[in-house]
């Protein structure tokens, strides 16, 4: 139990919501990767100033977040990466990754605007193995919010 938020939260404890798309059971992910944001910078010289160059910031850059599970089957999650892939019929959502405490209550939440498929991956299939097909989908989108 945290006291009172006197301590980091712990970063096993999370869900992903897909907002709009399936019926909302699409939320369980064993990890969660790429959540940054950066400036892109402008470098510029100074006449007679050869210590240091100026850097301004020109724009926010954010990475694309990578999303691990085991596989499911029938994901909506899934039917609406495939219906990108395959029909290039790109529907943008606002995918929530959600930060929970111990009663399961939203701690942080970093919002999404506009995501979208941009990669799927299946892990290899190997008979000598005895391991769960593990998905991996990346996400490209516009920025995310912090709430």
């Amino acid at each position: 139990m945290s006291a009172g938020g006197y301590y980091p939260p712990a970063g096993f404890h999370f869900k992903v919501e897909f907002v709009g798309i399936g019926n909302g059971n699409d939320v369980r992910f064993q990890s969660v990767s790429g959540l940054n944001i950066e400036y892109d910078t402008e470098s510029f010289k100074e006449g007679g100033e050869n210590r240091f160059e100026h850097k301004l910031p020109v724009r926010t850059k954010y990475g694309d977040v990578s999303l691990k599970r085991g596989m499911l089957i029938n994901s909506d999650v899934l039917k609406w990466c495939l219906n990108a892939f395959e029909n290039r019929e790109f529907r943008p959502a606002k995918v929530n990754v959600i930060l929970l405490n111990e009663q399961h209550e939203p701690l942080k939440r970093w919002e999404l605007v506009d995501a979208w498929p941009k990669k799927w991956n299946v892990s290899d299939l190997n008979a000598q193995e005895n391991s769960v097909v593990i998905e991996t989908l990346d996400l490209s989108y516009k920025y995310f919010k912090v709430k």
